[in-house]
């Protein structure tokens, strides 16, 4: 096989509210902590263990928008995307690294009246959020968005 994939699928709980950030360009970008946990038993004790791994994910652009208004810190919410590192100086000069995940589709799971959001109006079917929505009504958030690794401009 030549070829190489790079693809994270994951289901958890957000740690925090999605925090966002906007460009001049009219660009943006949220990042919020996502929660896995694996839970088994030790052989040993007999005690259930959980253990629980946080994941670092940005959503860009219109996903970016539409994961504000609705993920709110402990939704459950289905992740798929690709796995990135930066590395940066500190302010002492000192090499840092952060991995994150690249959102590129996400489903909320958390069911809208167990959630922290309160979205009201007629549901939303999933589709390409590089689009404009038909609506900006995302009431079901048991919905799938996904966005395009290259967004166009587009009027529509």
């Amino acid at each position: 096989m030549t070829g190489t994939l790079n693809k994270v699928m994951l289901i958890g709980h957000t740690g925090d509210d999605v925090k966002m950030h906007y460009f001049e360009g009219g660009g943006s970008i949220g990042r919020f902590p996502l929660a896995t946990n694996e839970s088994y038993t030790n052989r040993t004790t007999g005690e259930r263990v959980t253990n629980t791994e946080w994941h670092n994910v940005v959503v860009r652009n219109k996903a970016a928008e539409v994961c504000e208004k609705y993920l709110k810190k402990g939704d459950k919410v289905y992740i798929e995307g690709r796995i990135k590192t930066r590395k940066w100086q500190d302010d002492t000069g000192n090499e840092k690294y952060s991995t994150e995940i690249h959102c590129t589709e996400f489903t909320f799971l958390t069911p809208k009246n167990e959630s922290g959001a309160e979205p009201s109006g007629n549901s939303q079917t999933s589709g390409n959020v590089a689009a404009k929505p038909k609506s900006d009504n995302f009431a079901n958030k048991n919905e799938s968005y996904s966005q395009e690794e290259e967004e166009d401009d587009l009027p529509f």
